[in-house]
């Protein structure tokens, strides 16, 4: 079983684009009862709002939902929790460190590291540019099934 935490800074765009698109690979690969899949922020700006209205057509334009998801903050206690802590860009690598103190059993990776890239993922919250930033992350998430898999 593995247990992955997508994080960004509010949890209403990049984290839960990636959660849903990571869930649909799983189980489109018939994985489903191999994994927790699940995504939070980093602030408090966005607690309890829905995703981002573009960011939800980005994703159903690719046949995926996400339909009562709601932002909720990273705690220090899921840690214990999960097995991966996948941030979408350097901020938030930085910030996952904070809160969890450290990272002593080096759970924390940046999303592209899976891609072979060590680029962030372009924030659409500022770009405005939905399509790229799905195209990022379901890269990212294609490359981690594949080396979650091939253990």
């Amino acid at each position: 079983m593995y247990k992955i935490m997508f994080v960004c800074h509010g949890n209403i765009c990049r984290s839960p684009m990636a959660e849903f698109i990571m869930k649909k690979l799983v189980s489109d690969a018939g994985l489903s009862s191999s994994f927790i899949i699940a995504s939070s922020a980093t602030s408090t700006e966005e607690l309890g709002n829905p995703v981002y209205p573009p960011a939800r057509s980005e994703l159903a334009k690719h046949g995926i939902g996400c339909s009562g998801k709601t932002a909720v903050q990273l705690r220090k206690s899921d840690y214990e929790c999960y097995d991966m802590f996948i941030g979408m860009d350097t901020a938030n690598i930085r910030n996952m460190n904070r809160i969890f103190g450290s990272d002593s059993d080096g759970k924390i990776y940046k999303l592209l590291t899976f891609a072979g890239r060590s680029d962030d993922v372009s924030d659409p919250w500022y770009s405005r540019d939905f399509g790229r930033a799905y195209a990022d992350i379901e890269e990212g998430c294609k490359g981690l099934l594949i080396k979650l898999t091939e253990k």
